[in-house]
């Protein structure tokens, strides 16, 4: 009887065992309050299932050490890899990297350039970017009823999500409904608060004159706000959006301060990632882009949305 006992459990230890699976985590930067909810979800997910471990590496925005850290989940012998790749030009190196050792990779909010040919196994988690620059500045365009001058201030030029963003805004500006708004700068801030702030108080010292801020993300539009107040502008007669949705952007929001945002789902796209990824490592067939709808916020619905990010 004891036997068959030791026996049995050892069985479950086996089977338990068999289905435990570690999932290597390669972050583009911690120190980002956007990809913080993101790691944050994914985190918070895992420990809800059984036997998943994750092993999370914050890459310091460095493509070298991105690449390594890869190589070391390789080493490792990891069950998946995710990837919030810090240079999206950079990914076909390491999904081949992934391929080759015959691993399952799944990107994460930031579009690889090779979403269209990713191998076998691998597959990519976001939000549609389209949507996201097209909802801001749809929305900024309508409260300024189609005419006035605007600065567009980018996130990284490495990054799909700040060129498509980009082209959103440039691509909503040639409706006819909007063909009266005028980009009167257009300057990178790299998804940075204080870089924005700092991009902010030049427009301003050099005498620009303008009626909206567009910005590619929330962090941006924050630091440029700052910058007017601290300039002394009424930011009842300038016109400032993003896109997060992010817990300190809703705040300015209720402040009075941000006009509009759009709200990524950054927690559910952890999630959706570290699913994509633990059905691949079990041979599962996935769509090879996966996407999470983006919602524009104003202040009208903004309550909304105050716990999501």
């Amino acid at each position: 009887m004891k036997k068959f006992i030791l026996g049995t459990a050892m069985a479950l230890v086996m089977s338990t065992a068999a289905h435990a699976e570690t999932v290597g985590v390669s972050m583009a930067k911690f120190d980002d309050n956007f990809l913080t909810v993101l790691r944050n979800g994914m985190t918070d997910y895992a420990k809800t299932l059984s036997g998943v471990t994750l092993q999370v590496e914050d890459a310091q925005n460095d493509v070298s050490k991105q690449q390594s850290q890869i190589q070391n989940f390789i080493a490792s012998k990891v069950d998946a890899i995710i990837v919030n790749p810090v240079d999206t030009d950079a990914t076909t190196a390491m999904s081949k990297l992934a391929a080759d050792a015959g691993i399952p990779l799944v990107y994460v909010n930031r579009q690889p350039v090779n979403v269209d040919t990713l191998p076998d196994k691998q597959a990519f988690v976001a939000s549609n970017e389209q949507e996201s620059g097209t909802l801001e500045t749809k929305e900024i365009c309508r409260i300024l009823g189609g005419k006035g001058k605007a600065v567009v201030i980018m996130g990284e030029l490495s990054n799909q999500a700040a060129r498509m963003r980009t082209q959103d805004v440039h691509d909503v500006i040639k409706t006819d409904e909007c063909k009266g708004l005028e980009i009167v700068e257009e300057q990178t801030a790299n998804w940075d608060r204080t870089q924005g702030a700092d991009l902010m108080t030049n427009w301003l010292s050099s005498g620009i004159e303008f009626d909206a801020v567009i910005s590619n993300n929330d962090e941006m539009a924050i630091g440029a706000i700052q910058a007017l107040k601290a300039a002394g502008k009424d930011m009842t007669k300038v016109v400032v959006g993003g896109v997060d949705a992010t817990q300190d952007a809703l705040a300015a929001m209720q402040a009075g301060d941000l006009d509009v945002t759009v709200f990524q789902d950054a927690a559910g796209q952890g999630q959706g990632s570290l699913d994509a990824a633990l059905k691949l490592a079990k041979g599962e067939k996935i769509e090879k882009k996966v996407y999470i709808p983006f919602q524009l916020v104003t202040p009208a619905n903004v309550k909304d949305f105050v716990t999501k990010n």
